[in-house]
């Protein structure tokens, strides 16, 4: 199968907001791919590598060859080539990397290019995430979607279910079951407006959790084994020996136990975030790292205990299970109630103890692996900035033809510039689309027809997000967490928007 088979898929699914369709799209292609190229097909169109990270990001991407005149890359062939660019490693490796991904851009088509271009960027959101994507995986292989979901639950690896459907149907989809030490995709939640909301529409008496504001970690042991995977199944277990040591401290022999690991300052308060995700990264001097910095393990649900599953069991039974082996300090801080003055209380005091805010959980749901489910709700106050749009870049799939990214500034009154602080694309509508391709063209410092458009800095936005963590990429020091688009200010001038000042007061106060 050609590469522009597959970029032209994610460009029609990204053309389309209709689910149906999307699936029907991404079905076909996966029908006309090979035993081998299905695996690969699924992963990328879901925006993921199967080699995970290959050290190339944007930055490596701002000038690539001219495009190909004609479109030969193969799948195989892109696929080994991610493979070779991410083993380059040693002295030089930066200028090796470079030439093999330039190599490889120089061989794709402008199609492919793109499509290659948002796959390593982390920018593909042509809609084909997993939830559509296993939808076309049993329609294009005729298996029950159930079946899928469920073999896609229990392995937390869609593209291997989607070879085993290929291969053997439901039957071979039936052998996939909950393994200790294989992690499984974890649950996530929706968001609630607050409290109240969140109350309706779970019903009755809820469990209020504290939404710690740390790595998430799956945790399992079998016997004196113990294996720690992140939220994106990554195996990170020698990066915390702390916290393996916890796990084996517990009275158990065979566990699979979802939770948090954060770093505490003494008097308990959560250091910022930055602080938890650069000492879960550290892979070299993690005793010296651990001594400086300890990570604690706060767990929150309960999948496998001593050979029973409790996947399918009710909230308060796997919570019962929890407490009967977890000791109070390594279980995140609860509530049950269904008293509005009760729960907003808890809330604030969660808040007042430096955490994110709450999760609202139905005591009657089961545990839905992979999936955002209704019985699991986040409750967290929304921080925001007006900021101002230094640049823009143009748009592709449903956005193409549209200026689409746009490019944050904080004020910055000791210079009278502007420190960029990251980018954002999510919560435009489609009119706001258009409008803003207007204004912007209008706005423009410069050519427009490359994929950047810098612009005169005079357009105000609000942006909102969930936190403030350190960056090394942008100048300012600083990056937004999840920054989305409230509204375009047009009433208030650029001499007027937020200042990086105010943005490192909100980041010490992290």
């Amino acid at each position: 199968m050609l590469l522009a088979e597959v970029a032209a898929a994610s460009a029609d699914v990204g053309a389309t907001s209709a689910r149906l369709a999307k699936t029907e799209r991404l079905a076909t292609l996966l029908r006309l791919a090979g035993a081998d190229e299905m695996p690969l097909v699924v992963s990328w169109l879901a925006g993921e590598l199967p080699q995970r990270q290959i050290g190339v990001g944007w930055a490596a991407l701002r000038a690539v060859p001219a495009p190909a005149d004609a479109a030969t890359l193969t799948v195989a062939e892109v696929d080994a080539a991610f493979t070779e660019i991410g083993a380059v490693s040693g002295t030089g490796s930066q200028a090796r990397r470079a030439n093999l991904v330039a190599q490889l851009f120089g061989a794709a088509s402008a199609v492919e290019q793109e499509f290659l271009r948002r796959l390593l960027g982390g920018d593909l959101r042509q809609g084909a995430l997993l939830g559509v994507m296993t939808d076309a995986v049993a329609r294009a292989t005729a298996v029950p979607l159930a079946d899928v979901r469920r073999a896609a639950m229990l392995r937390g690896d869609l593209p291997a279910v989607a070879a085993a459907a290929r291969s053997g149907g439901a039957v071979a989809l039936a052998e996939f079951g909950l393994q200790v030490g294989r992690a499984i995709s974890p649950m996530l939640a929706q968001t609630a407006a607050g409290i109240p909301d969140a109350l309706e529409r779970l019903g009755g008496s809820v469990l209020l959790e504290a939404k710690l504001d740390g790595a998430r970690i799956q945790v399992h042991r079998s016997g004196d084994d113990v294996a720690i995977y992140t939220r994106t199944l990554d195996d990170v277990t020698a990066r915390l020996p702390e916290i393996v040591e916890a796990v084996l401290a517990l009275p158990v022999t065979s566990l699979v136990a979802d939770g948090e690991a954060i770093a505490l300052r003494p008097d308990g308060r959560p250091h910022p975030f930055q602080v938890t995700a650069s000492r879960f990264g550290r892979r070299t001097d993690v005793e010296a790292a651990r001594g400086s910095i300890p990570l604690h393990a706060f767990l929150f649900d309960v999948l496998h205990i001593d050979g029973t599953d409790l996947l399918d069991a009710p909230t308060a039974e796997r919570l019962a299970a929890l407490d009967a082996v977890v000791p109070e300090a390594a279980r995140v801080d609860r509530l049950v109630t269904a008293d509005p003055l009760a729960a907003q209380a808890f809330l604030d005091a969660t808040l007042e103890r430096g955490h994110e805010g709450v999760m609202a959980k139905s005591l009657t749901a089961p545990y839905e692996a992979g999936r955002r489910g209704a019985g699991w709700l986040k409750v967290k106050p929304v921080h925001t900035l007006d900021l101002v749009v230094l640049a823009v870049e143009w748009g592709s799939g449903r956005r193409q033809g549209k200026l689409s990214n746009i490019h944050l500034g904080a004020r910055d009154p000791a210079t009278g510039g502007f420190v960029m602080l990251g980018k954002a694309f999510k919560g435009m509508t489609d009119a706001m689309l258009a409008w803003q391709t207007e204004r912007f063209l209008a706005l423009a410092d410069g050519p427009t027809d490359g994929w950047v458009v810098h612009l005169r800095p005079e357009q105000v936005v609000e942006i909102a997000f969930d936190g403030i963590q350190g960056s090394s990429r942008y100048p300012g020091g600083m990056a937004l967490r999840f920054a989305r688009v409230l509204r375009y200010r047009d009433d208030k001038p650029a001499a007027e928007a937020d200042t990086i000042d105010t943005v490192r007061m909100l980041h010490d106060r992290d």
